[in-house]
């Protein structure tokens, strides 16, 4: 089978996949009774970011840390300049200020860890746990927050996100079978895609990190992109922007540190030279341009994703 064709496979998988996944863990969690915020915040975040970490999982295992790390550094890159670019290029998003202050600093947080351990060389399995640590302390403390205020704007965004996730209700059981069935086309297509994009950075004389950052970091995404698109066609930008930033917090404390837990990665040279800056930058101009009369405005939209286009023009160059 060509190098092509498994990369097709594998990202179709993973869109097709992912997306059986979070119907059906959704589904069984409004079985079990579950509020609608803490699915939001948890299943509708870790759904959308499993072709990610299953695709990063299978890389680091295969010896391609430079797929690994590149799918996480790139997908976050993707999620602001790409994904919430063409979402905010579609309509203007309003931004609530106090969600966005909180998610917005540990958006900060989660990259500057991602930049330390890329200055260091390195992630091992100690860093990798303390990643997964924040993540779970991240979360227990939006839940406790969220819960005791009651009834606030990032509360309802969650609950959005929650009732975003399209489909039929369903017994348990068929929930449970669909979610299953879904993990099962995820990690075949992450295997696909992981292979497909060896063989190809081989044949073209690219670095695996360069295709990590291209082909595997958007392939991944597209759950996100469809999620964002789908939000703001309803009119809620601000699920729009809520996933974004769950999904780059999800991205490197849940997927950066449960890969290295499992397999301890160098860091490719070229991500400390170029790509890890481009992320703390595109970070920074997110926070200035939310902050901005707490909108992203279609123009800025616009601007994130002509950047993403001369980035990656620059990373094929």
């Amino acid at each position: 089978m060509s190098a092509s064709l498994l990369v097709v496979l594998g990202l179709l998988g993973l869109v097709v996949g992912g997306e059986f996944l979070v119907r059906g863990a959704v589904s069984a969690a409004k079985s079990f009774g579950i509020s609608p915020m803490v699915i939001g915040l948890t299943l509708v975040g870790f759904g959308t970011s499993t072709p990610e970490l299953v695709t990063s999982l299978q890389a680091a295992l295969s010896g391609s840390s430079g797929i690994a790390v590149g799918n996480v550094v790139g997908s976050n890159i993707g999620n602001v300049l790409l994904i919430l670019g063409i979402a905010a290029w579609m309509a203007t998003i309003a931004v609530d200020p106090k969600a966005f202050r909180r998610d917005g600093t540990v958006v900060v947080l989660a990259t500057l860890l991602c930049l330390g351990a890329v200055l260091i060389g390195e992630i091992g399995r100690l860093f990798g746990a303390g990643l997964v640590l924040a993540l779970a302390a991240y979360l227990v403390g939006t839940l406790w927050s969220e819960k005791r205020a009651g009834g606030t704007p990032a509360a309802v965004i969650y609950e959005s996100e929650a009732e975003a996730v399209p489909g039929p209700k369903t017994s348990l059981g068929v929930s449970l079978l669909i979610a299953a069935a879904g993990l099962a086309m995820t990690i075949v297509g992450a295997k696909s895609l992981v292979s497909g994009s060896v063989s190809i950075a081989q044949a073209a004389g690219l670095s695996e990190t360069v295709i990590g950052l291209t082909i595997v970091a958007i392939g991944t995404s597209m759950p996100e992109l469809v999620t964002s698109i789908i939000a703001v066609r309803k009119g809620e930008g601000a699920v729009a922007l809520g996933n974004v930033l769950g999904s780059n917090i999800f991205n490197i404390l849940g997927i950066l540190g449960i890969t290295a837990l499992v397999q301890p990665m160098d860091i490719p040279s070229q991500i400390a030279s170029l790509d890890i800056w481009v992320l703390c930058a595109t970070t920074l101009v997110l926070i200035g341009f939310a902050r901005t009369g707490w909108a992203i405005s279609r123009r800025e939209g616009g601007l994130f994703v002509l950047a993403y286009a001369v980035y990656l023009g620059v990373l094929l160059t």
